[in-house]
């Protein structure tokens, strides 16, 4: 701690709940209440991961001198990411604030997400085609191995098989189709990294800050705050996010079709957790656990999104009119 220039500990560090790929811990010391995210080991063995994390750092200092509402990463000795024995961590100050559960999101917060996100996607933008990988997961190679190294997640990828290859193959083509804006992106702004203290809110968790396309980044984020990770889209908060983002960020004239399968995004996190289960990418049991877990919920919810397209594609048409 004394390198921090932190103080001395006054209770021993407490894990915190919250997070599905770090681990954070609230720290106490004789100079204030910190927050501690230790970075995944087997994250940080990828490659250019320091190069996306810097990206990220750069952007969040582009959101704070933007008067955005962060909780931004300390810079302690003239860097965020610090690093002790092999282990990197940012700390962060604590907020005494309360991140909703996704059963408690109404249309007022949805309001006040929609428009937040249009400010940020407003600081920077270019007329230039959106670049992003395509997704190309062997699907089949993957519940091979299950059938063998994990069971407890191979009959449910392998019943939901064809399912997988079209929603990546209606994934891929949406890519093709995206309108040529690239702008700051913050995907990961869904309710669990937006802190609400006194009805105002915080946004945490900007690792994944990067460049992108905006409407892509708001069909996600209006999908997330409606229902979709409960497999309940409530028609009324989707309407509520994307007027309000309408209204700050300007005219948004989208094919909501190619937006539609843009939500399909979910594949990667679920191969990344299929690899936690299979211990591909996993340091421990408890994050194997998860891994498995999460691949069962993501199922579920790939499933339930790729049956109401049509019901969804209806709704949306009908927005502006």
């Amino acid at each position: 701690m004394t390198d921090l220039n932190l103080g001395s500990f006054k209770l021993q560090p407490q894990r915190v709940s919250g997070g599905y790929m770090h681990k954070m811990y609230c720290l106490e010391t004789t100079t204030g209440k910190y927050a501690i995210k230790l970075l995944n080991p087997a994250i940080m063995k990828r490659p250019d991961v320091f190069r996306n994390y810097q990206r990220a750092e750069r952007l969040e200092r582009v959101l704070q001198e933007n008067k955005m509402p962060i909780v931004p990463a300390m810079e302690i000795n003239g860097r965020k990411m610090q690093c002790i024995e092999n282990q990197y961590y940012y700390v962060f100050p604590w907020v005494e604030g309360r991140a909703l559960h996704w059963d408690e999101i109404k249309k007022e917060h949805c309001k006040i997400a929609g428009e937040l996100l249009a400010k940020i996607h407003k600081i920077e933008q270019f007329e230039k085609p959106f670049v992003r990988d395509e997704i190309c997961i062997d699907w089949g190679a993957y519940i091979a191995t299950a059938n063998t190294e994990c069971p407890e997640i191979a009959d449910k990828l392998n019943s939901c098989r064809e399912i997988l290859y079209a929603c990546q193959k209606e994934f891929n083509m949406a890519l093709k189709k995206i309108p040529a804006v690239t702008c700051i992106n913050n995907g990961d702004m869904d309710s669990k990294n937006i802190l609400w203290v006194d009805g105002n809110p915080f946004i945490i968790d900007l690792e994944c800050l990067d460049y992108g396309n905006p409407f892509w980044d708001m069909y996600q984020l209006a999908l997330s705050w409606s229902g979709y990770v409960l497999c309940s889209i409530d028609f009324e908060l989707l309407k509520a996010f994307i007027v309000s983002y309408h209204e700050e960020y300007g005219n948004v004239q989208v094919d909501w079709e190619t937006l539609y399968g843009s939500g399909f995004g979910w594949l990667e996190w679920l191969e990344y957790n299929i690899k936690r289960a299979l211990m591909i990418e996993c340091t421990d049991e408890e994050e194997r656990q998860m891994g498995i877990s999460e691949v069962h919920e993501t199922i579920h919810r790939i499933v339930y999104y790729h049956s109401i397209k049509e019901k969804l594609l209806q709704n949306l048409t009908t927005i502006f009119c």
